[in-house]
């Protein structure tokens, strides 16, 4: 039996309504402590042959379209960077390195066996790495299809994948490409990597999104490595593999959304995956290390009376392996109806928090596809608000980059949206967009 991280569970809401109010907010903060232990694995495993107990296995997945050596220093940085990758793996962690193009070729190991990462493996891999050249197309369904044969065969590891492109997904339809991620979701989670500025990002946050992962934008070849190295460590630093939040509403009461909201912006809504009663259902958080977390929800009830107190909700922590699910933490979600309007007219301060760095984000992005568009009153209005929201929240990095695809109107002294941008900046900062701060303590 593993043993798991410890959890502490805090819920910050406020519980008071006003008459008739059926709205009920909440943000659960989730922070996990200490080591888990896991059993030891055999040195290699087949294919065919899922090896038992906690492990890593991870899976690197490399670009090598003919764009990559356009300019060349991307696919000599893609291929430093996987080196450092594969020298950052922990001791013992299972992996492998795809080659992406048209099709998806693994590069090592070759086979049929996971190797585990030691000084013979990471050498071996390295030089099979360091032949890769760039030549074909792009289709990262079928990179994730690749993977995901990979990961099969560990199916209660800690799975975890990076993938880089520098391209679109030209070599397959938009169907293809939604049927590999739609396959892949439980599977493993996959942080992306876009390189230069001739990928689509809302492309890659489809499949970052849907796999519990994070995007990123690397404008600097040389800049590639340590960001592979942080990844790595990340993933090596995963503990528990499989955890859930748990959310039981009453009878009659509407689950609007579970969002996490930090590190960064993810709606689990459409995640929910129905539990043993109707009242119940669960939602994918992916692998735990040590680390915070904090979401948002929001479920409607139906109103009490003046006094009354309801229970509008129960948000447990589960992790989930092939014997079932241990309970990790929980806590309750109140409603209490009032006359009081000093009670039921405050927002709590990590609710508004939170509600301020979802819009912050929708404005961006709104904001930059009017920019795109030609339509420079709606990028006006919508990147104005977003900056307005950033320095509200003392987002700096954010309020920096808006700076670059704005200005200041000389006439009204007001942000307005810039006619011609530099590519990269908007690239960069609709990436980061989803990237939130954490709330002050109060």
């Amino acid at each position: 039996m593993s043993q798991y991280p410890d959890f502490a569970f805090e819920i910050n809401q406020n519980e008071f309504l006003a008459a008739g109010a059926r709205e009920v907010h909440a943000v659960v903060t989730l922070t996990a402590t200490a080591a888990a232990g896991g059993a030891p694995a055999p040195a290699a495993a087949s294919y065919g042959a899922p090896a038992s107990g906690t492990e890593n296995v991870e899976v690197i997945i490399i670009d090598c379209s003919g764009s990559m050596d356009y300019p060349r220093t991307k696919m000599m940085a893609a291929k430093e960077a996987t080196k450092v990758a594969i020298d950052t793996l922990s001791d013992g962690a299972y992996f492998a390195v795809v080659a992406g193009t048209e099709g998806a070729r693994v590069v090592y190991p070759t086979g049929g066996q996971l190797l585990r990462a030691d000084y013979q493996s990471r050498a071996a891999a390295k030089d099979a790495v360091g032949r890769l050249h760039a030549n074909g197309g792009t289709a990262m369904g079928r990179w994730l299809a690749q993977a995901g044969r990979i990961f099969d065969t560990h199916p209660h590891a800690i799975k975890h994948a990076i993938l880089l492109t520098d391209g679109k997904d030209e070599s397959e339809t938009p169907a293809d490409l939604a049927r590999a991620i739609q396959s892949s979701v439980g599977n493993f989670t996959a942080d992306c990597r876009g390189i230069g500025e001739d990928w689509e990002p809302k492309e890659l946050r489809k499949i970052a999104d849907a796999l519990l992962g994070t995007v990123g934008i690397i404008r600097e070849p040389a800049k590639l490595a340590d960001d592979f190295r942080e990844m790595m460590v990340n993933s090596m630093g995963k503990e528990v593999a499989d955890v859930a939040l748990r959310l039981w509403a009453p009878k009659g009461a509407t689950v609007r959304y579970v969002k996490q909201v930090s590190p960064n912006l993810a709606d689990l809504s459409g995640m929910r995956v129905p539990g043993d009663n109707p009242l119940t259902g669960d939602y994918p958080t992916g692998a735990w290390g040590a680390e915070t977390r904090e979401y948002h929800v929001c479920v409607e009830v139906e109103p009490g009376n003046i006094g009354q107190e309801k229970l509008a909700g129960r948000v447990q922590l589960v992790a989930k392996d092939a014997g079932g699910a241990t309970l990790l933490g929980e806590g309750k979600i109140r409603a209490v109806w009032t006359e009081d309007t000093d009670l039921s007219t405050r927002i709590n301060g990590r609710v508004a928090h939170y509600t301020g760095q979802a819009e912050m984000a929708s404005a961006i992005q709104e904001g930059l596809d009017a920019q795109a568009a030609g339509d420079l009153d709606t990028a006006t209005a919508r990147l104005g608000r977003a900056m307005d929201l950033a320095v509200e929240s003392g987002h700096e990095d954010t309020v920096k980059m808006l700076r670059k695809v704005t200005e200041v109107d000389p006439a009204t002294s007001k942000v307005r949206a810039k006619a011609k941008v530099d590519k990269g900046d908007a690239m960069e900062l609709e990436v980061d967009s989803t990237k939130t701060v954490r709330a002050k303590r109060n």
